[in-house]
């Protein structure tokens, strides 16, 4: 089965989508995620990528296409998408790419959250970094590894409004996109992480919210 997940920024998506593909088998292709670790790796096309990240913006479409188009044609099984497409260009591209590898998207699972609880679960996330695990407070180092944990520069809170204020002028519109396709599931984020899993699982099973 192939997912999208949609939200704004700090719903959780990541966290999810790792939990579905560690039990369902599918490849996680979480962008941000990706493109860290390209960055990580002194990849051009990442650098450039992480201009528009750290300034709370949106990667270009082309810059965004090129890599995500990379990885979608080496995988066989299932996959989840975070973070791409994140306008209504990159869906229209995006639905162009998949239709010439011969896959289409089953569900974009939508996750509500909002903007006030996404600041304050953004404003308190702290990540690891040597494993990447995310903590919503400050641990001083990783339970599972041992490294220390940073706050990304996309968590300021000048950077955390700036996000949302983009992700309401050009992610959302995506919303009524994949509802007129017939593809959109609706989702509450708030709850623990066991009950949000609950509800994704729900729809992958039955098909319904």
């Amino acid at each position: 089965m192939n997912l999208i997940f949609l939200g704004p920024p700090g719903a959780g998506k990541g966290t999810q989508a790792k939990i579905i593909c560690q039990e369902f088998g599918y490849t996680y292709l979480g962008t941000g995620d990706l493109l860290r670790s390209l960055v990580s790796r002194s990849d051009p096309l990442a650098l450039k990528a992480k201009e528009f990240m750290e300034k709370g913006e949106l990667v270009p479409d082309s810059l965004m296409v090129e890599i995500v188009s990379g990885q979608l044609k080496t995988l066989k099984n299932g996959f989840i998408l975070d973070g791409f497409p994140r306008t209504l260009e990159q869906a229209q591209i995006l639905e162009e790419m998949l239709k010439e590898l011969g896959i289409q998207i089953d569900h974009v699972i939508y996750f509500h959250l909002d903007d006030a609880e996404a600041e304050n679960r953004l404003s308190n996330r702290y990540q690891c970094k040597n494993c990447g695990n995310i903590y919503n407070s400050n641990l001083g180092q990783c339970p599972k590894c041992g490294g220390s944990l940073f706050r990304r520069k996309d968590d300021e809170p000048e950077t955390i409004r700036k996000r949302l204020e983009v992700y309401h002028l050009q992610t959302a519109p995506l919303l009524e996109y994949y509802e007129r396709r017939g593809k959109l599931k609706r989702i509450d984020a708030q709850g623990s992480v066991e009950e949000i899993s609950g509800r994704i699982k729900s729809i992958l099973r039955n098909g319904k919210n």
